[in-house]
């Protein structure tokens, strides 16, 4: 399994587009929106700077594209071409082939986290204490695996022409409603109410209480790991049909 993860790593390192949109992407979206806010104004309701805001949004904004987009298609693509059928004819365990995926995409993760932060330290002058800037990366890197469950899940449930607006869907649903784009704070009250049950919305809070030097809400952490059993769970029954079915 070790060889497929290097393959796996290897593939996407190569892949400029999918790093573009993953590792790029999110610390450009971070100028546009707070590089021209100034450091004092603070985002109602945080008690944060809008970069301070935005930096933890946007470094989950790039980990979940890397996670989610990452997966499904790569996923759906293989399994229409017959690749997991040649896989399951190897030694290879059943679960090494989602495993191998979901390591990859994390490992691609985490300089998408890494970025964002060293854009909004020597662009926007954002400080945190060194505990902070160590368990934010820990915090959202480990969170990701929520939406890389997500992904598999996705990638075993949709066919390969139809994965990607799927996963597009999704992806926009979850960015704009969680929050990572512009503050929940600015949503109508009515949407407020829904997005605080959004996982990407749990996701960003995580964040924002390490910024803040405040313990996780606990309905934060039930949201997200009620989110992860429903999407493990449901990555692996799909996981089973497909297996069967072949």
């Amino acid at each position: 399994m070790n060889g497929l993860i290097r393959l796996e790593l290897a593939r996407a390192l190569r892949n400029r587009k999918f790093l573009f949109f993953s590792v790029a992407y999110p610390a450009i979206l971070f100028l546009l929106i707070a590089g021209s806010a100034d450091s004092t104004t603070k985002v109602d309701g945080t008690g944060l700077t809008l970069p301070t805001y935005m930096m933890v949004s946007m470094a989950s904004f790039g980990a979940l594209t890397a996670v989610l987009m990452g997966n499904s298609e790569r996923i759906a693509k293989e399994r229409e071409g017959g690749w997991v059928r040649q896989l399951r004819l190897t030694s290879l365990p059943g679960r090494g082939y989602v495993l191998a995926k979901t390591a990859s995409a994390a490992v691609v993760s985490l300089p998408s986290i890494v970025v964002v932060f060293l854009v909004a330290a020597v662009v926007k002058d954002v400080r945190l204490d060194a505990w902070q800037w160590l368990a934010l990366t820990g915090a959202i890197w480990a969170g990701s695996l929520v939406f890389a469950s997500l992904g598999v899940a996705i990638g075993y449930l949709a066919s390969g022409d139809a994965v990607r607006p799927i996963t597009m869907i999704i992806y926009f649903g979850l960015s704009i409603l969680g929050g990572l784009w512009m503050p929940t704070t600015s949503f109508p009250g009515w949407l407020q109410d829904i997005a605080e049950w959004v996982p990407t919305h749990a996701y960003a809070a995580l964040g924002q209480a390490i910024e803040q030097s405040q313990a996780p809400h606990a309905k934060d952490l039930v949201v997200l790991v009620v989110s992860f059993a429903l999407f493990t769970g449901g990555a692996a029954w799909l996981y089973r049909k497909d297996t069967l079915k072949t």
